[in-house]
Protein backbone atom coordinates (compact mmCIF):
# COMPACT_ATOMS: atom_id res chain seq x y z
CA UNK A 1 0.00 0.00 0.00
CA UNK A 2 2.93 2.14 0.94
CA UNK A 3 4.82 1.54 -2.73
CA UNK A 4 1.58 3.19 -4.68
CA UNK A 5 1.27 5.98 -2.32
CA UNK A 6 4.99 6.56 -2.56
CA UNK A 7 4.88 6.24 -6.59
CA UNK A 8 1.74 8.64 -6.76
CA UNK A 9 3.17 11.60 -4.21
CA UNK A 10 6.77 11.38 -6.50
CA UNK A 11 4.74 11.59 -9.93
CA UNK A 12 2.52 14.65 -8.34
CA UNK A 13 5.33 16.44 -7.17
CA UNK A 14 7.12 16.17 -11.06
CA UNK A 15 4.57 16.62 -12.79
CA UNK A 16 4.00 20.01 -10.32
CA UNK A 17 7.64 20.92 -11.05
CA UNK A 18 6.91 20.32 -14.87
CA UNK A 19 3.73 22.77 -14.71
CA UNK A 20 5.39 25.41 -12.56
CA UNK A 21 8.54 25.34 -15.00
CA UNK A 22 5.97 25.52 -17.74
CA UNK A 23 3.71 28.41 -16.35
CA UNK A 24 7.36 30.07 -15.73
CA UNK A 25 8.46 29.85 -19.47
CA UNK A 26 4.99 30.87 -20.50
CA UNK A 27 4.71 33.66 -18.40
CA UNK A 28 8.53 35.18 -19.69
CA UNK A 29 7.51 34.51 -23.05
CA UNK A 30 4.59 36.58 -22.48
CA UNK A 31 6.02 39.24 -20.59
CA UNK A 32 8.67 39.74 -23.28
CA UNK A 33 5.78 40.09 -26.01
CA UNK A 34 4.20 42.26 -24.39
CA UNK A 35 6.94 44.34 -23.39
CA UNK A 36 8.33 44.20 -27.23
CA UNK A 37 4.83 45.31 -28.48
CA UNK A 38 5.24 48.29 -25.63
CA UNK A 39 9.11 49.72 -26.82
CA UNK A 40 9.20 48.28 -30.10
CA UNK A 41 7.59 49.55 -33.89
CA UNK A 42 9.17 46.69 -36.03
CA UNK A 43 7.67 44.40 -33.76
CA UNK A 44 4.29 45.99 -33.84
CA UNK A 45 3.96 46.04 -37.06
CA UNK A 46 5.09 42.57 -37.41
CA UNK A 47 2.34 41.75 -35.19
CA UNK A 48 -0.32 43.75 -36.89
CA UNK A 49 0.19 42.80 -40.40
CA UNK A 50 0.35 39.07 -39.07
CA UNK A 51 -2.79 39.85 -37.36
CA UNK A 52 -4.39 41.18 -40.52
CA UNK A 53 -3.11 38.22 -42.54
CA UNK A 54 -4.58 35.69 -40.38
CA UNK A 55 -7.43 37.65 -40.39
CA UNK A 56 -8.12 38.06 -43.74
CA UNK A 57 -7.24 34.16 -44.47
CA UNK A 58 -9.36 33.21 -42.15
CA UNK A 59 -12.12 34.91 -43.58
CA UNK A 60 -11.19 33.72 -46.90
CA UNK A 61 -11.54 30.36 -46.05
CA UNK A 62 -14.37 30.55 -44.27
CA UNK A 63 -16.78 32.48 -46.65
CA UNK A 64 -15.44 29.99 -49.47
CA UNK A 65 -17.09 27.12 -47.79
CA UNK A 66 -19.96 28.66 -46.38
CA UNK A 67 -20.13 29.83 -50.14
CA UNK A 68 -19.39 26.26 -51.04
CA UNK A 69 -21.71 24.52 -48.93
CA UNK A 70 -24.53 26.81 -49.97
CA UNK A 71 -23.77 26.13 -53.17
CA UNK A 72 -23.74 22.17 -52.91
CA UNK A 73 -27.14 22.38 -51.13
CA UNK A 74 -29.57 24.50 -52.92
CA UNK A 75 -28.29 24.41 -56.24
CA UNK A 76 -26.64 21.34 -57.08
CA UNK A 77 -23.05 19.97 -57.08
CA UNK A 78 -22.94 20.75 -60.95
CA UNK A 79 -19.35 22.97 -61.82
CA UNK A 80 -18.72 23.55 -58.10
CA UNK A 81 -15.40 23.94 -58.66
CA UNK A 82 -15.86 27.03 -60.95
CA UNK A 83 -17.86 28.52 -58.77
CA UNK A 84 -15.61 27.83 -55.73
CA UNK A 85 -12.42 29.42 -57.92
CA UNK A 86 -15.13 32.72 -58.47
CA UNK A 87 -15.45 33.01 -54.80
CA UNK A 88 -12.24 32.40 -54.20
CA UNK A 89 -11.05 35.05 -56.61
CA UNK A 90 -13.69 37.50 -54.72
CA UNK A 91 -12.75 36.91 -51.07
CA UNK A 92 -8.74 37.36 -52.80
CA UNK A 93 -9.72 40.68 -53.97
CA UNK A 94 -11.92 41.64 -50.64
CA UNK A 95 -8.87 40.18 -48.59
CA UNK A 96 -6.44 42.39 -50.59
CA UNK A 97 -8.48 45.61 -50.07
CA UNK A 98 -8.89 45.01 -46.34
CA UNK A 99 -4.93 44.14 -45.51
CA UNK A 100 -3.94 47.37 -48.03
CA UNK A 101 -6.39 49.07 -45.82
CA UNK A 102 -5.66 48.36 -42.78
CA UNK A 103 -1.73 48.15 -43.11
CA UNK A 104 -2.07 51.85 -44.33
CA UNK A 105 -4.00 52.89 -41.15
CA UNK A 106 -1.82 51.13 -39.07
CA UNK A 107 1.55 52.14 -40.68
CA UNK A 108 -0.09 55.60 -40.52
CA UNK A 109 -0.14 55.61 -36.55
CA UNK A 110 3.10 54.00 -36.37
CA UNK A 111 5.05 56.42 -38.38
CA UNK A 112 3.07 59.52 -37.41
CA UNK A 113 6.05 60.42 -35.20
CA UNK A 114 8.29 59.87 -37.82
CA UNK A 115 6.19 62.56 -39.69
CA UNK A 116 6.58 65.22 -36.13
CA UNK A 117 10.16 64.10 -36.42
CA UNK A 118 10.48 65.48 -40.11
CA UNK A 119 8.92 68.25 -39.19
CA UNK A 120 10.75 69.44 -36.36
CA UNK A 121 14.26 69.01 -38.78
CA UNK A 122 12.85 71.28 -41.43
CA UNK A 123 12.40 73.46 -38.54
CA UNK A 124 16.12 73.51 -37.73
CA UNK A 125 18.46 76.38 -39.24
CA UNK A 126 21.71 77.67 -38.65
CA UNK A 127 20.44 80.67 -36.72
CA UNK A 128 17.91 77.82 -34.69
CA UNK A 129 20.14 75.36 -34.09
CA UNK A 130 18.91 74.84 -30.17
CA UNK A 131 15.21 73.18 -31.30
CA UNK A 132 15.98 69.51 -30.29
CA UNK A 133 13.47 66.29 -31.37
CA UNK A 134 10.50 65.67 -28.31
CA UNK A 135 11.35 62.36 -26.97
CA UNK A 136 9.44 62.46 -23.99
CA UNK A 137 6.92 59.36 -23.82
CA UNK A 138 8.96 57.25 -26.96
CA UNK A 139 10.19 54.25 -25.73
CA UNK A 140 11.08 52.58 -28.99
CA UNK A 141 13.27 52.65 -31.42
CA UNK A 142 12.00 56.12 -32.53
CA UNK A 143 13.16 57.22 -29.49
CA UNK A 144 16.87 55.67 -29.71
CA UNK A 145 16.85 57.70 -33.45
CA UNK A 146 15.80 61.02 -31.36
CA UNK A 147 18.43 60.77 -28.73
CA UNK A 148 21.23 60.21 -31.84
CA UNK A 149 19.96 62.93 -33.71
CA UNK A 150 19.82 65.32 -30.93
CA UNK A 151 23.21 64.78 -30.15
CA UNK A 152 24.21 65.67 -33.76
CA UNK A 153 22.88 68.13 -33.17
CA UNK A 154 24.25 69.11 -30.09
CA UNK A 155 27.75 68.95 -31.43
CA UNK A 156 26.84 70.59 -34.83
CA UNK A 157 25.57 73.51 -32.22
CA UNK A 158 28.81 73.24 -29.56
CA UNK A 159 31.21 73.23 -33.00
CA UNK A 160 29.02 76.47 -34.76
CA UNK A 161 29.33 78.05 -31.12
CA UNK A 162 33.04 77.21 -31.43
CA UNK A 163 33.31 78.75 -34.58
CA UNK A 164 31.99 81.89 -34.06
CA UNK A 165 33.71 82.56 -31.12
CA UNK A 166 36.24 81.52 -32.64
CA UNK A 167 36.35 84.45 -35.66
CA UNK A 168 34.61 87.13 -32.32
CA UNK A 169 38.05 86.25 -30.57
CA UNK A 170 40.28 86.43 -33.86
CA UNK A 171 38.72 89.71 -35.07
CA UNK A 172 39.09 91.24 -31.19
CA UNK A 173 42.97 90.15 -31.28
CA UNK A 174 43.40 91.89 -34.67
CA UNK A 175 41.45 95.16 -33.75
CA UNK A 176 44.60 96.23 -31.19
CA UNK A 177 47.33 95.87 -33.70
CA UNK A 178 45.48 97.44 -36.34
CA UNK A 179 43.68 100.50 -34.02
CA UNK A 180 47.92 100.84 -32.85
CA UNK A 181 49.17 100.96 -36.60
CA UNK A 182 46.63 103.29 -37.65
CA UNK A 183 47.02 105.77 -34.79
CA UNK A 184 50.50 105.95 -35.23
CA UNK A 185 50.32 106.57 -39.31
CA UNK A 186 48.13 109.66 -38.14
CA UNK A 187 50.54 110.48 -35.66
CA UNK A 188 53.06 110.69 -38.67
CA UNK A 189 50.92 112.54 -40.95
CA UNK A 190 50.31 115.49 -38.61
CA UNK A 191 54.06 115.54 -36.87
CA UNK A 192 56.34 112.80 -38.06
CA UNK A 193 57.95 114.88 -41.43
CA UNK A 194 58.86 117.86 -39.17
CA UNK A 195 59.26 115.62 -35.72
CA UNK A 196 62.13 113.23 -35.57
CA UNK A 197 61.46 111.31 -32.09
CA UNK A 198 57.86 110.76 -33.36
CA UNK A 199 59.26 109.33 -36.96
CA UNK A 200 61.42 106.61 -35.31
CA UNK A 201 58.88 105.71 -32.56
CA UNK A 202 56.35 105.67 -35.02
CA UNK A 203 57.88 103.37 -37.31
CA UNK A 204 58.96 100.97 -34.45
CA UNK A 205 55.43 100.70 -33.08
CA UNK A 206 54.21 100.02 -36.41
CA UNK A 207 56.64 97.58 -37.14
CA UNK A 208 56.11 96.19 -33.78
CA UNK A 209 52.84 95.64 -34.14
CA UNK A 210 52.83 94.65 -37.25
CA UNK A 211 55.12 91.46 -36.20
CA UNK A 212 52.66 90.91 -33.74
CA UNK A 213 50.00 90.63 -36.48
CA UNK A 214 51.92 88.07 -38.65
CA UNK A 215 52.30 86.16 -35.39
CA UNK A 216 49.18 85.57 -34.97
CA UNK A 217 47.56 85.64 -38.29
CA UNK A 218 50.26 82.09 -38.88
CA UNK A 219 49.38 80.91 -35.44
CA UNK A 220 45.34 81.24 -36.57
CA UNK A 221 46.34 79.37 -39.90
CA UNK A 222 47.78 76.05 -38.52
CA UNK A 223 44.72 76.19 -36.56
CA UNK A 224 42.50 76.33 -39.28
CA UNK A 225 44.82 74.24 -41.36
CA UNK A 226 44.58 71.51 -38.52
CA UNK A 227 40.98 71.80 -37.92
CA UNK A 228 40.56 71.19 -41.95
CA UNK A 229 43.24 68.11 -41.46
CA UNK A 230 45.43 69.88 -44.35
CA UNK A 231 48.29 70.60 -41.64
CA UNK A 232 51.07 68.58 -42.97
CA UNK A 233 52.63 66.62 -40.11
CA UNK A 234 55.85 64.36 -41.65
CA UNK A 235 55.98 61.75 -39.17
CA UNK A 236 59.28 59.86 -39.00
CA UNK A 237 62.15 58.33 -36.26
CA UNK A 238 63.72 61.35 -34.36
CA UNK A 239 65.61 62.02 -31.18
CA UNK A 240 63.68 63.53 -28.76
CA UNK A 241 66.93 64.01 -26.57
CA UNK A 242 68.38 66.14 -29.16
CA UNK A 243 65.23 68.60 -29.28
CA UNK A 244 65.27 69.19 -25.87
CA UNK A 245 69.43 69.86 -25.95
CA UNK A 246 68.89 72.23 -28.79
CA UNK A 247 65.70 74.05 -27.08
CA UNK A 248 67.62 74.63 -23.80
CA UNK A 249 70.71 75.67 -26.19
CA UNK A 250 69.27 78.01 -28.20
CA UNK A 251 66.67 79.47 -25.61
CA UNK A 252 69.96 80.19 -22.92
CA UNK A 253 71.58 82.19 -25.72
CA UNK A 254 68.31 84.82 -25.76
CA UNK A 255 67.48 84.63 -22.21
CA UNK A 256 69.82 85.18 -19.67
CA UNK A 257 67.17 86.49 -16.98
CA UNK A 258 66.02 83.01 -15.59
CA UNK A 259 68.18 79.55 -14.85
CA UNK A 260 67.44 76.82 -17.49
CA UNK A 261 68.26 73.68 -16.73
CA UNK A 262 67.84 69.83 -17.55
CA UNK A 263 68.97 67.59 -14.86
CA UNK A 264 68.65 64.31 -16.92
CA UNK A 265 67.87 63.99 -20.59
CA UNK A 266 67.51 60.45 -21.48
CA UNK A 267 68.80 59.55 -25.41
CA UNK A 268 65.05 58.68 -26.49
CA UNK A 269 63.58 58.05 -29.93
CA UNK A 270 59.79 58.54 -31.01
CA UNK A 271 58.09 58.66 -34.20
CA UNK A 272 57.15 61.79 -34.95
CA UNK A 273 57.36 64.92 -37.01
CA UNK A 274 60.65 66.85 -35.70
CA UNK A 275 59.97 71.01 -36.40
CA UNK A 276 56.33 70.06 -35.10
CA UNK A 277 57.59 68.47 -31.88
CA UNK A 278 59.96 71.04 -31.39
CA UNK A 279 57.80 73.70 -31.72
CA UNK A 280 55.51 72.26 -29.08
CA UNK A 281 58.12 72.16 -26.72
CA UNK A 282 59.37 75.64 -27.34
CA UNK A 283 55.56 76.73 -26.94
CA UNK A 284 55.75 74.68 -23.12
CA UNK A 285 59.25 76.50 -22.46
CA UNK A 286 58.34 79.71 -23.77
CA UNK A 287 55.40 79.74 -21.45
CA UNK A 288 57.17 79.01 -18.20
CA UNK A 289 59.49 81.91 -19.13
CA UNK A 290 56.93 84.40 -19.44
CA UNK A 291 55.33 83.54 -15.89
CA UNK A 292 58.11 82.97 -13.97
CA UNK A 293 60.20 86.06 -12.11
CA UNK A 294 63.31 87.19 -12.95
CA UNK A 295 65.77 84.94 -11.78
CA UNK A 296 63.66 81.67 -11.12
CA UNK A 297 63.89 78.44 -12.87
CA UNK A 298 62.99 76.09 -15.47
CA UNK A 299 63.72 72.82 -15.87
CA UNK A 300 63.15 70.65 -19.02
CA UNK A 301 63.97 66.73 -18.10
CA UNK A 302 62.81 63.57 -20.13
CA UNK A 303 62.83 59.99 -19.13
CA UNK A 304 61.44 56.59 -20.48
CA UNK A 305 58.46 54.97 -18.06
CA UNK A 306 56.51 52.21 -19.08
CA UNK A 307 57.50 51.94 -22.91
CA UNK A 308 56.46 56.11 -23.04
CA UNK A 309 58.82 58.70 -23.77
CA UNK A 310 58.26 61.43 -20.93
CA UNK A 311 59.16 64.96 -20.62
CA UNK A 312 58.73 67.54 -17.94
CA UNK A 313 58.78 71.02 -17.93
CA UNK A 314 58.53 72.34 -14.10
CA UNK A 315 59.13 75.76 -13.07
CA UNK A 316 58.86 78.44 -10.06
CA UNK A 317 56.53 80.66 -11.70
CA UNK A 318 53.58 82.04 -10.47
CA UNK A 319 50.96 79.05 -10.93
CA UNK A 320 47.58 78.10 -12.39
CA UNK A 321 44.44 78.35 -10.15
CA UNK A 322 42.64 75.02 -10.27
CA UNK A 323 39.53 76.91 -11.76
CA UNK A 324 41.62 77.83 -14.65
CA UNK A 325 43.75 74.61 -15.63
CA UNK A 326 40.87 72.72 -17.08
CA UNK A 327 40.97 75.67 -19.51
CA UNK A 328 44.42 76.67 -20.59
CA UNK A 329 44.39 74.47 -23.93
CA UNK A 330 41.14 76.73 -25.08
CA UNK A 331 41.87 79.17 -27.92
CA UNK A 332 42.01 82.53 -26.40
CA UNK A 333 42.11 82.08 -23.63
CA UNK A 334 43.61 83.91 -20.78
CA UNK A 335 43.60 83.21 -17.20
CA UNK A 336 42.91 86.32 -15.21
CA UNK A 337 45.63 88.86 -13.87
CA UNK A 338 48.39 86.27 -14.33
CA UNK A 339 47.87 85.80 -18.02
CA UNK A 340 47.10 88.98 -19.75
CA UNK A 341 48.09 90.61 -22.93
CA UNK A 342 50.67 92.22 -21.08
CA UNK A 343 52.45 89.05 -21.03
CA UNK A 344 52.96 89.17 -25.17
CA UNK A 345 51.14 86.20 -26.07
CA UNK A 346 48.13 85.30 -28.19
CA UNK A 347 46.10 82.91 -26.34
CA UNK A 348 46.79 80.52 -28.75
CA UNK A 349 50.30 78.98 -28.15
CA UNK A 350 49.14 75.99 -26.06
CA UNK A 351 46.34 75.41 -28.53
CA UNK A 352 48.58 74.42 -31.01
CA UNK A 353 50.80 72.68 -28.32
CA UNK A 354 48.11 70.51 -27.81
CA UNK A 355 46.69 70.05 -31.28
CA UNK A 356 50.69 68.43 -32.12
CA UNK A 357 50.86 66.99 -28.93
CA UNK A 358 47.84 64.54 -29.85
CA UNK A 359 48.52 64.16 -33.42
CA UNK A 360 51.16 62.37 -32.31
CA UNK A 361 49.19 60.16 -29.70
CA UNK A 362 50.64 61.81 -26.87
CA UNK A 363 49.06 63.54 -23.46
CA UNK A 364 49.58 66.37 -21.02
CA UNK A 365 49.21 65.99 -17.72
CA UNK A 366 49.03 70.02 -15.86
CA UNK A 367 49.66 70.08 -11.82
CA UNK A 368 50.09 74.17 -10.57
CA UNK A 369 50.15 76.06 -7.50
CA UNK A 370 49.46 79.17 -7.13
CA UNK A 371 52.75 81.25 -6.30
CA UNK A 372 54.29 77.90 -6.30
CA UNK A 373 55.01 77.27 -10.28
CA UNK A 374 53.26 74.79 -13.21
CA UNK A 375 54.70 71.23 -13.90
CA UNK A 376 53.72 70.07 -17.53
CA UNK A 377 54.40 66.71 -18.14
CA UNK A 378 53.53 65.51 -21.52
CA UNK A 379 54.13 61.65 -22.79
CA UNK A 380 54.63 59.98 -25.74
CA UNK A 381 54.63 56.36 -27.17
CA UNK A 382 58.22 55.35 -28.10
CA UNK A 383 59.54 54.28 -31.08
CA UNK A 384 59.44 50.58 -32.31
CA UNK A 385 60.93 49.10 -35.47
Amino acid sequence: MNRPKSIFRITYRIIRYILAFLYDIICKLMESILERLRFSISFKITVIYGCIFFGVLVFMITSSLFALQYYVENIGKNQYIQFLTAVMLLTGVIGFIIIIFLGLKASKKFLLPVKEMTDTVNKISIEDLDTRIDVKGSKNELKDLAKTFNEMLERIQNSVEQQNRFVSDASHELRTPIAVIQGYANLLARWGKDDKKVLEESIESIRSEAENMKGLVEQLLFLARGDKNTQKVNKAKIKLDEIIDEIIRETKLIDKEHNLESKYNDKISIYGDRELIKEALRIFVDNSIKYTQKGGTITVDSYVKENSAVIVIADTGVGISKEDIPHIFERFYRVDKSRTKSSGGTGLGLSIAKWIIDKHYGKIDVWSELQIGTIMKITFPLFHV
